[in-house]
C-alpha cells in the first residue's frame, strides 16, 4: 500500500533547500519507479512553502521511511518534522482505483 510522507522545512532554511535541490532532483529522478507523485509545497503566491508531500508505492512504512531518510535534503537536516501516512489510492489522474 502506497504511502504519504508530508515534510516541514525548518524555518530560514531556504538556503539549505536551494543549496541541496540538484541532489535532491537526482534522487527523485533514480527513484521515479517508487513515485506516485511528489512536489514542494507552495504559497498562494508560487514562493516556496517550506516542504514537501511524496506519495510513494512501497510496502511498508520502514520502506517510507528509508526513502525519506535517504533523500538529500533529510541528510543536511532540512525538515523540522516529517509525518508517514498509509495512503489509499481511490482516484489517480482522473481513474478510479476502488
Amino acid at each position: 500500500m502506497p504511502f504519504l510522507i508530508e515534510t516541514f522545512d525548518k524555518p530560514n532554511h531556504q538556503h539549505v533547500r536551494q543549496a541541496s535541490r540538484p541532489e535532491h532532483l537526482a534522487y527523485l529522478e533514480a527513484n521515479k519507479a517508487l513515485l506516485l507523485a511528489c512536489g514542494a509545497k507552495l504559497n498562494d503566491d508560487g514562493s516556496d512553502g517550506g516542504g514537501g508531500l511524496y506519495i510513494v508505492d512501497v510496502d511498508t512504512r520502514e520502506a517510507a521511511q528509508a526513502f525519506i531518510e535517504a533523500d538529500p535534503f533529510h541528510k543536511v537536516a532540512l525538515f523540522a518534522e516529517v509525518t508517514i501516512l498509509r495512503w489509499r489510492k481511490a482516484y489517480l489522474d482522473g481513474v478510479r482505483h476502488i
